[in-house]
């Protein structure tokens, strides 16, 4: 009798880099997922050093940015799902931010 294993592991991330158009994120396994920025407006509008600032959770299975209070699952990424934030909840987002800057 033959049985089929399925493989249950979870993508996990080694290392991410953000440039001003790309989000890479490359995997333990060997792989490397590249997706555009415009995925995630919050990275759009993120500086240099702010998307820099990034840490996995989750032992890698995502990746978080503190000052943009921005979480990005890796399975999401290989599934190719951008962010679902709504135009609302970004507004809010880009006015408390600006609010800040100016204080």
């Amino acid at each position: 009798m033959n049985s089929l294993a399925i493989n249950t592991d979870r993508p996990i991330a080694s290392r991410v880099y953000v440039t001003e158009d790309t989000l890479t994120v490359d995997l333990e396994d060997g792989r490397t997922i590249a997706v555009p920025i415009e995925w995630f407006p919050r990275l759009v509008y993120a500086t240099p050093d702010e998307r820099g600032d990034w840490r996995l959770i989750g032992r890698g299975e995502g990746i978080h940015w503190p000052a943009l209070d921005e979480d990005i699952s890796v399975a999401g990424l290989l599934a190719g799902i951008p962010s679902r934030e709504s135009q609302q909840s970004l507004k809010r987002w880009l006015a408390a931010r600006a609010a800040s800057e100016s204080a």
